[in-house]
């Protein structure tokens, strides 16, 4: 393979693990602060939606923010001693957001603020709303009222229409699990640099490596079931008597779905690692000093010597596959055992 095809290949990768670092969640209190220098520095935007799993702190942080323009204490925007500050959050029967609500909302951001406050909408569960509710918010998101804040709060950001998440600054929220998040690619990260240290790459070799990577997405499934299975019974338990049984039941799909998609998330996560690794012994192969996985320079490099550029570059040719198998449903482990026993077997 010519090295300007090699080049281009070391360049794209570096492409995307900056993209995937700009996608970072925030920790709040980082979020905070930023968000604070821009209300210092006048440059706050009308719109932003608060994302993150149960448990990450989204309605604090929004609290927090609303203080910083409205003057209510955090501990009270919530309450119904807060002045200026008005919330949507699913009410009905159906545990949706309606358009009533939304018109109400609209009018009450239409009233003049007091002198050197901002008023603020705050829509927790932003991913309720009903479709006709949506549209009705998109012209207050497109015109919005003077001097107002409006605060979207979603664990599940991928069920809002587009026409909302365009006009919306994201802030994603990191939560315990962020944190859980780093563990596990650390984990996987010393598995690596175990597997750099063995002389003989076998079949069996490869199947019993394709073994522990799955058994750590085993663990990342259980963990996140068993966050979002909490969230479900701590819902079951609050509005079992406010609500309709169908509501129950959706509320159930809600948390399965969440349960997949933070699975997933966590999942190509892992993947993007192992591309980090190999793009790193490719890096050595070719003496750029760059390292997405600093910590692993040493192994990367050993590597870098036993295996050519053409070997390498067929690795990552199978982590492609990889990403793609499983961004087409083919069955996780099958695709997994596959690709390893190209990646670690010589």
């Amino acid at each position: 393979m010519e090295v300007s095809e090699m080049r281009l290949r070391l360049g794209r990768r570096a492409v995307v693990r900056s993209s995937v670092l700009s996608d970072m969640a925030f920790a709040r209190t980082t979020a905070l602060e930023f968000l604070r220098r821009a209300y210092e520095q006048d440059r706050l935007a009308h719109a932003y939606l608060i994302t993150g799993a149960p448990g990450s702190g989204k309605e604090v942080l929004a609290a927090e923010l609303a203080s910083l323009v409205n003057g209510t204490p955090a501990k009270d925007v919530f309450s119904a001693k807060a002045r200026e500050v008005f919330i949507a959050r699913p009410e009905s029967k159906s545990r949706r957001i309606v358009t009533a609500q939304i018109r109400a909302l609209e009018h009450a951001l239409q009233m003049r603020a007091a002198s050197g406050r901002r008023k603020v909408a705050i829509i927790p569960d932003a991913d309720r709303l009903q479709t006709e509710a949506a549209n009705a918010f998109l012209k207050t998101l497109e015109e919005p009222p003077k001097d107002s804040l409006l605060l979207l709060l979603s664990a599940l950001p991928e069920a809002l229409p587009e026409t909302i998440l365009s006009r919306c600054i994201a802030i994603p929220l990191a939560s315990d699990g962020e944190a859980q998040s780093k563990k596990e690619e650390e984990k996987l990260v010393k598995l690596l640099q175990q597997a750099s240290r063995h002389t003989t790459w076998s079949i069996q070799f490869a199947y019993r490596l394709a073994q522990e990577f799955q058994q750590l997405l085993r663990s990342i499934r259980e963990e996140v079931k068993h966050e979002t299975d909490s969230a479900l019974k701590q819902d079951q338990t609050r509005y079992k008597d406010a609500t309709d049984g169908a509501w129950l039941e959706q509320r159930e799909e809600y948390y399965k779905a969440l349960t997949e998609s933070l699975y997933l998330q966590r999942r190509a996560a892992l993947v993007e690692i192992l591309f980090a690794w190999w793009t790193d012994v490719l890096r050595a192969s070719n003496d750029v000093a760059q390292r997405d996985v600093p910590a692993a320079k040493q192994e990367t490099a050993m590597l870098a010597r036993r295996f050519s550029t053409v070997e390498s570059l067929r690795r990552i040719r199978s982590l492609e596959e990889l990403r793609d198998h499983l961004g087409r449903n083919i069955h996780e482990g099958l695709a997994i055992e596959v690709a390893f026993l190209t990646i670690f077997t010589v």
